[in-house]
């Protein structure tokens, strides 16, 4: 078995602002070769975590390395080793995206081969144009290509796919999984769940500045169990599917029908609906979403987009 190699090192990274909350004795590891899915809701800490590794803003106390690299003593050597796409990408607006792209490769000082050609030509995004006139969508473009441009070893994304349309964002998705395939990794902030759960091997929980949790995709879903919808010849009642271990939660969704979250047990269910008349039965995993609710089902809830959004709306 191939013994892991860490790109991105965390020790008990904190930033505090103040009264404001940031982040709090942050502890992660990404390795080489995998996508990492780092999830939370906005004022979470997540873009907070991404700007402190690249040492645009300084920790309070902790310690972190990126491609072997102390942030905080070789800012400028790390930021130039990587990828990177903020969350609120701006450009030179009377730069043409071509011209705009080539002088950052040479702040890069990068010399070797580049993929601007290619990349703008896969996510149709006209180079010539001056930034200026492109579209929302077509600047998030812009932002991609000058993460990818240079085949970093490392890329940091936050909020990736914002603005484009579900055609690109396939196209992303397919970049990605390519990436991973030449043994690079990716470092991806997003809010959206279907996202994260569609690329990334592991997956991390913010809230409230700290990291609550860091899975394997898989076996994070495999602790939550399985969605049983059932619908019953007789109305029925909830209370005998309640009381069985294992069953998380029983709602009802119709005179005959129930929703029942199992997460363990499945023989103890099966017994209880062998002495009743069943007409239907749905079974599925629970999707990444209604595990990550399970952790911000107080104070979140998500969009028609799949987007994380809290009692005020979407922010920051």
């Amino acid at each position: 078995m191939t013994t892991p190699v860490p790109v991105i090192e965390i020790k008990k990274l904190t930033k505090s602002y103040g009264r404001s909350r940031g982040i709090i004795d942050i502890d992660l590891t990404v390795n080489k070769g995998e996508v990492f899915g780092f999830l939370g809701p906005n004022g979470a800490g997540k873009s907070t975590t991404i700007r402190t590794l690249l040492d645009l803003i300084r920790p309070t106390s902790g310690t972190m390395l990126v491609n072997g690299m102390d942030p905080t003593k070789r800012g400028a050597d790390v930021r130039r080793s990587l990828g990177y796409l903020p969350s609120d990408f701006g450009t030179y607006q009377s730069m043409t995206s071509r011209d705009y792209l080539r002088t950052l490769l040479a702040m890069m000082d990068h010399t070797g081969p580049d993929r601007i050609e290619e990349l703008a030509e896969r996510f149709q995004l006209e180079i010539g144009k001056k930034i200026k006139e492109l579209s929302r969508g077509n600047r998030q473009k812009v932002g991609l290509v000058s993460a990818f441009m240079h085949s970093p070893a490392l890329v940091i994304l936050d909020e990736p796919t914002t603005g484009l349309d579900p055609l690109m964002q396939q196209e992303f998705y397919k970049l990605i999984m390519e990436e991973k395939a030449a043994g690079r990794t990716v470092f991806l902030s997003s809010h959206i769940l279907a996202e994260v759960e569609a690329i990334c091997d592991r997956v991390g929980i913010i809230k409230e500045g700290r990291l609550i949790v860091v899975e394997d995709i898989h076996n994070f879903k495999s602790k939550t169990g399985k969605l049983m919808a059932v619908t019953f010849e007789e109305d029925i009642g909830t209370e005998d599917f309640k009381s069985i271990l294992g069953v998380s939660n029983v709602e009802r969704t119709g005179p005959r029908c129930l929703s029942i979250s199992v997460s363990s047990n499945i023989d103890g269910v099966i017994k209880e609906l062998s002495r009743h008349k069943v007409v239907d039965l749905d079974y599925e995993e629970l999707s990444l979403e209604t595990m990550f609710l399970k952790y911000y089902e107080k104070e979140q809830t998500v969009d028609r987009k799949g987007r994380l959004v809290n009692d005020k709306g979407v922010g920051r």
